[in-house]
């Protein structure tokens, strides 16, 4: 397991020990140990039924543990004053479809002691364009940028993200990654649940990794990117991608849109000398350690979403 980068003394906002969850036969958390710090952005990252979504409800009291302790900001996270530090934005949301972006954000600040004024909210997420307009006239990725907001407006403490965003175009998610920078830079924290492992190599100060329902390891993206032994080999090569693939020191191969073929490979050397056996001609040879999407890989044993282009 990596080390935190030193900030094991940060203090811990919400915490899961030994936490267990079982729905019927299925086990989502087996013994979870997880921790929010003060002042980071923190992602969790994990395959499909890793057991993220249901780490993040028992933080936020949406559900109860079979076994374990779960705390916010030292407290239940069904105590009132604890909540009312967090603020959430989670996939599957349900708002009133008449009122319009400033009515909402109006209604929810409402439910917090210092919140932002609304101006201060608009301006934060970046959503001048649409905060007269009804909600039900919204696509889908401006309702994401509506629910960031709302998210916000109570000036949390502690905030979660739930893939935040989903069906935002390129300069709307940069919009949102600076907002969520700058909350950070403020003392906040944050939780980002992302598929987008570009997002997290963005935005984290430190990755947890989870799989069947255990932490299989976090630390630093830095860290991270050390755990394994997996580079990354780019070069321009006549030989066939399908050629390529079929060696047994290849992990997964690709041709970008030059043309490039990049190669994920955990014997590097070995991969080099067969390229350059193969094609005498070959340019661009560059090898690298492999990035956090192909950490990901090697600790889950899953594939992972990369960031689609724009």
């Amino acid at each position: 397991m990596a080390k935190d980068g030193g900030q094991t003394n940060r203090v811990a906002l919400a915490r899961l020990a030994g936490v267990q969850k079982r729905y019927g036969d299925t086990v989502a958390l087996n013994g979870l140990d997880l921790e929010v710090r003060a002042g980071e952005l923190l992602a969790v990252l994990g395959p499909n039924g890793a057991g993220k979504t249901t780490a993040i409800a028992l933080m936020l009291g949406l559900q109860i543990p079979d076994a374990g302790e779960v705390t916010l900001f030292g407290r239940s996270p069904h105590d009132l004053a604890a909540r009312r530090n967090v603020g959430v934005m989670m996939q599957e949301v349900a708002l009133p479809d008449a009122l319009t972006v400033r009515d909402l954000i109006g209604q929810t600040s409402a439910y917090y002691p210092a919140p932002l004024s609304l101006a201060e909210t608009i301006a934060l997420a970046g959503i001048e364009k649409i905060a007269v307009r009804p909600y039900i006239k919204l696509s889908g990725g401006q309702k994401r940028q509506a629910q960031f907001a709302l998210a916000v407006c109570g000036r949390p403490r502690l905030l979660f993200l739930d893939e935040p965003t989903t069906g935002l175009d390129i300069n709307a998610r940069e919009t949102m990654w600076a907002a969520v920078r700058g909350l950070v830079a403020g003392g906040a924290s944050v939780v980002l649940t992302t598929h987008y492992i570009e997002e997290a190599e963005a935005l984290a100060d430190r990755v947890v990794v989870m799989a069947k329902g255990r932490e299989v390891a976090q630390g630093t993206v830095r860290e991270m990117r050390g755990l394994v032994s997996r580079k990354r080999i780019d070069c321009a090569t006549s030989l066939t991608l399908a050629k390529v693939q079929a060696w047994n020191e290849v992990s997964a191969a690709s041709l970008g849109e030059n043309g490039q073929l990049s190669i994920t490979t955990a014997d590097a050397e070995a991969v080099v000398r067969k390229l350059l056996s193969a094609d005498p001609g070959l340019k661009d040879l560059e090898v690298r350690r492999a990035g956090l999407s192909e950490a990901f890989a090697e600790l889950t044993q899953e594939p992972v979403a990369q960031e689609p282009a724009e």
